[in-house]
């Protein structure tokens, strides 16, 4: 009998690539001309968040923009991005706080497990363990279809699979 084959569905946030575009994006609104006089800055906010200031809404809604777009360049999804529609006014300032989304939620997870135990291969099983899934099956093709079938859907989660065996 063969020994059966798994790999991890998880959600985690490569801190360092986001950092990355952080200090990119908050370079370019300190040097781009329609970002001057604006107080246009981008930080983070404690351990799972980044912050968003300038004097008005629509440069706040740019200044996320040039970070969404350091994001995708660094190859960071942006669905790890929790953001409200509408800034916050505190005096003079507005604020974007965004939250970054990493883990998946249990609702996800038993979504993602329907998924595959609807449309997969048979034979494929997918255990939620905390805040990943583990999917295993007796044939390396079948987890390879089951790769392809969770990429194919439009989660709004950030998915990565990660141990592989």
């Amino acid at each position: 009998m063969a020994a059966e084959s798994s790999f991890d569905i998880v959600s985690k946030l490569d801190r360092q690539e986001v950092d990355n575009a952080l200090n990119q994006a908050g370079k370019e609104l300190s040097q781009r001309f329609d970002f001057r006089g604006t107080g246009a800055q981008i930080s983070w906010s404690g351990e799972q968040g980044v912050e968003l200031k300038a004097n008005s809404e629509e440069r706040v809604k740019a200044a996320l923009e040039v970070f969404k777009e350091k994001l995708i360049k660094r190859n960071v999804s942006l669905k790890i991005l929790d953001a409200p529609d509408e800034p916050k006014v505190s005096g003079k300032e507005y604020r974007l706080p965004i939250a970054l989304k990493e883990g998946i939620s249990s609702e996800d997870a038993k979504k993602i497990s329907k998924i595959i135990r609807d449309e997969g291969p048979k034979g494929v099983k997918a255990q939620i363990q905390g805040d990943e899934l583990r999917v295993s099956s007796k044939k390396k093709d079948d987890l390879q279809a089951v790769m392809a079938l969770v990429k194919g859907k439009d989660l709004d989660v950030a998915l990565q699979f990660v141990n592989y065996r």
